[in-house]
């Protein structure tokens, strides 16, 4: 139960009355199953189902399922579709050349700061966008703002869809006997970051974990009976306390978190996402980020392996040769690893493999530097 009080603060329990909240298509199905249930975002989600640790071990060794509902589905279309893209993202979706190609970028605003990240699918008449829950209203305000900038594009929310993610090492093999042969016909040949559609289904081989598997976009209205399916065929559900820790051993970031809006994806571990070629393309946010980069970025994103008993948590400082050299962003105790783990944002001298100290009420425990991720498909990457 350890790591589960370590996330609690960072969600609020609903009252059985909580009508305000939003509820995703599988609402009924998280409370059969005796899901914790929690606001995240102004929706009703599960935080777990009995056994954070469980839960997480699960899709590390088998296959574990999410839904991830209540995150938004947006398409992108119209003639002008490639054209707004290549203005609003960081990343340059000229690289999908071909349908079903998938990306993550980040969406910026002019000083160089994550609205938020993504990830964009190219369709075959459009560009499908999945973006987060907490970022849902602003994102659009956005996107719609941006679109004035661009001709003959229209931005569709898919509120009658949902999304279910199936995580592990035996998920793609649970997905085809839950969901059929056709799936697996269509599928078996798909490379991350790559997805097809399926009648109605639309399969992606991307995920938040580390892991190998899918994630599947269909409608609302056939969530419930999919879950079912995938529950018989031995998935277990997972809730978003072991997200988060999964996510974390991964070297993944969470937006609000690792990074927002005053930070720029240079000083997020997210230099890798930026599209600079061909430098015609003049994206919102280039303009800070090349005078960031000719300066030199003050700081960057690094892993912290805790060399003893403790926690690490958010805001946490970071202390390097008796200096102050940052500070926590995402810390967590890893049932991967049995020890706690952090992503911080340092200044550029601490180096990897050095070893500094975190402050902990008070006491300077011992944290070896690390490069990110921390476990890769199940296996440590220490």
């Amino acid at each position: 139960m350890f790591p589960v009080a370590l996330f609690y603060f960072m969600y609020r329990h609903i009252p059985d009355k909580g009508h305000m909240n939003k509820r995703t298509p599988l609402y009924a199905q998280h409370q059969a199953m005796g899901a914790k249930l929690v606001d995240f975002a102004g929706w009703a989600m599960p935080l777990h189902y009995g056994s954070q640790i469980r839960e997480h071990d699960r899709v590390r060794s088998d296959a574990g399922m999410f839904d991830v509902s209540h995150m938004a589905v947006v398409d992108i279309q119209g003639e002008g579709s490639k054209e707004y893209l290549s203005l609003l993202l960081a990343n340059n979706v000229g690289r999908l050349k071909t349908e079903g190609r998938a990306m993550y970028s980040c969406m910026l605003n002019a000083q160089g700061g994550v609205i938020d990240d993504l990830i964009v699918y190219r369709m075959d008449d459009r560009y499908r966008m999945v973006i987060n829950a907490g970022t849902r209203d602003k994102d659009l305000k956005w996107m719609r703002a941006t679109a004035g900038q661009a001709s003959e594009v229209e931005i569709v929310e898919r509120d009658d869809l949902a999304i279910i993610a199936v995580q592990g090492p035996h998920a793609r093999t649970k997905v085809y006997a839950a969901l059929g042969e056709g799936l697996k016909q269509k599928t078996e040949g798909l490379q991350p970051f790559e997805a097809t559609t399926i009648g109605e289904l639309f399969v992606g081989r991307t995920g938040y974990t580390g892991e190998d598997g899918f994630e599947i976009i269909l409608p609302a209205k056939a969530a419930e009976f999919s879950w079912k399916m995938l529950a018989e065929a031995g998935v277990g559900p997972v809730g978003l306390g072991a997200r988060d820790t999964l996510r974390l051993e991964a070297g993944m970031n969470l937006y609000g978190a690792d990074m927002d809006e005053s930070t720029s994806p240079l000083i997020s571990g997210l230099a890798w996402t930026i599209g600079w070629a061909p430098d015609t393309r003049r994206f919102v946010g280039r303009d800070a980020l090349e005078q960031e980069k000719i300066a030199g970025p003050g700081q960057q994103l690094v892993g912290l392996v805790l060399q003893g008993k403790g926690v690490l948590r958010n805001h946490q400082r970071v202390i390097c040769h008796d200096n102050d050299a940052g500070e926590i962003t995402s810390g967590s105790f890893s049932p991967s690893l049995g020890c706690a783990i952090a992503l911080a944002r340092v200044t550029m001298d601490v180096k990897i493999d050095s070893l500094c100290q975190v402050d902990v009420r008070g006491k300077h425990l011992d944290v070896r530097v690390v490069k990110p991720p921390f476990v890769r498909n199940g296996k440590s990457l220490l």
